[in-house]
């Protein structure tokens, strides 16, 4: 940083502030990409210098605030959807968006000997809760709901159904055991290559792929920041983390 000299401190000071703003990338991250983020966040700023401040939760939740004016300036979608429609309202910039990920649906039980390998449990129902994110926000609740209903049995449970805002809030009733089994990401429950309690990946034919989109917004465009994440996590080291987290590459 240039010195301050007092004739010209504030000056100096809106600069050096310039600085440090460009420097930094405010993106949003869909929940289930949480722990992969994190720790591509840290190897992105070790490799670039960049910091990236990044906020977590629902696509739907980020489609609404990004159309409210929300100073994102990328978003890691849960799905390829919202992005490609940001897109279409000019709220995203085109030839910028690219599939991060493939996501992988997994009914848990935090229990041992809860959830059976061929996800049978969901046929006898003989539980009082199933959890599952919010399917009008999240994509992998939408994947649950269809999953379900391919399988023929949503309108039996669907009473049983405790909605999450997103995955992240799922996974924390079925954990804290308010709900004996329910729907997340395997990306949260894989650990060191195993999985906690009792699960049943849930066949990719059973509902449509979730392709996990990213995309610079208006708000980043052009900033070398923003840029320079798109190709770190197109790069090795963050297919790397993703692969390590039970996701498949595009």
């Amino acid at each position: 940083m240039k010195s301050c000299r007092s004739s010209a401190f504030l000056v100096c000071l809106i600069g050096v502030m310039s600085q440090l703003h460009a420097s930094e990338i405010s993106v949003a991250v869909a929940a289930n990409f949480t722990a992969p983020m994190q720790k591509i966040a840290a190897e992105f700023e070790k490799d670039t210098g960049y910091k990236v401040n990044a906020a977590f939760g629902s696509t739907g939740k980020f489609y609404a605030q990004i159309r409210n004016g929300a100073p994102f300036e990328v978003l890691l979608s849960a799905d390829d959807e919202t992005p490609t429609r940001l897109v279409a309202e000019n709220a995203a910039v085109a030839g910028t968006q690219f599939t991060y990920a493939v996501g992988k649906l997994v009914l848990w039980s935090s229990r041992p000997a809860v959830v059976d390998a061929a996800g049978e449990v969901l046929k006898k129902g003989d539980f009082e809760h199933i959890a599952l994110a919010d399917p009008k926000l999240a994509p992998y609740g939408a994947a649950a709901v269809q999953a379900m209903k391919a399988l023929s049995v949503y309108d039996v449970l669907a009473p049983k159904v405790v909605t999450a805002e997103n995955i992240t809030q799922s996974y924390q009733f079925i954990s804290t055991g308010n709900a004996r089994l329910g729907f997340v990401a395997l990306s949260q429950v894989l650990k060191d290559g195993k999985i906690e309690g009792s699960a049943w990946l849930v066949p990719a034919r059973l509902y449509q792929p979730i392709r996990q989109d990213a995309v610079i917004l208006e708000k980043g465009k052009g900033k070398p920041a923003t840029e320079a994440l798109m190709k770190f996590l197109q790069g090795n080291k963050a297919k790397a983390v993703i692969k390590s987290y039970g996701y498949d590459l595009p």
